[in-house]
């Protein structure tokens, strides 16, 4: 008991410690926000419509796998019902993960083309466009653009 009693107090100490070490002044900026001043600016040179390429979660093939280990399971006995559970297991997680993959239909996105003022030029994908267009002036915040 005394030992447990010992070594809570030590903890304490060093939390109390390393709390007064703790800096009460606020950063000016947040991180992950960008005030106008660090936005990069430019013109919008093209706009494509592309095909946002779909992948899998990975969740149909979860399913799938545990699935067919299930039914798998309830064939024979011994080491064959090992066999057929592993066999269900595979087969359903192959069969899960394509039918996720048919269920996600690809989403178009725009692909714009933006020279930046400082000569550099980026290109931006986006799931939509809203009042964007070829010429004009924009502003890149945290990898979107927008009308200014």
């Amino acid at each position: 008991m005394k030992r447990s009693t010992t070594l809570a107090a030590a903890v304490l100490a060093g939390v109390a410690v390393l709390s007064g070490c703790a800096s009460t002044n606020q950063p000016q900026q947040q991180i992950g926000y960008m005030n106008q001043d660090s936005a990069s600016y430019g013109s919008i040179e093209s706009i494509q419509v592309v095909q946002a390429k779909s992948g899998t979660s990975g969740v149909g093939a979860v399913t799938g796998g545990l699935v067919g280990a299930l039914l798998g399971n309830q064939v024979g006995s011994g080491s064959g019902r090992t066999a057929a559970t592993v066999a269900g297991a595979v087969g359903g997680a192959v069969v899960g993960n394509k039918v996720e993959d048919n269920r996600n239909q690809p989403a178009q996105q725009y692909q714009i083309s933006v020279r930046m003022d400082n000569g550099d030029y980026r290109i931006v994908n986006q799931d939509s466009v809203y009042d964007l267009r070829v010429g004009n002036r924009v502003r890149l915040v945290d990898g979107r653009l927008y009308r200014y």
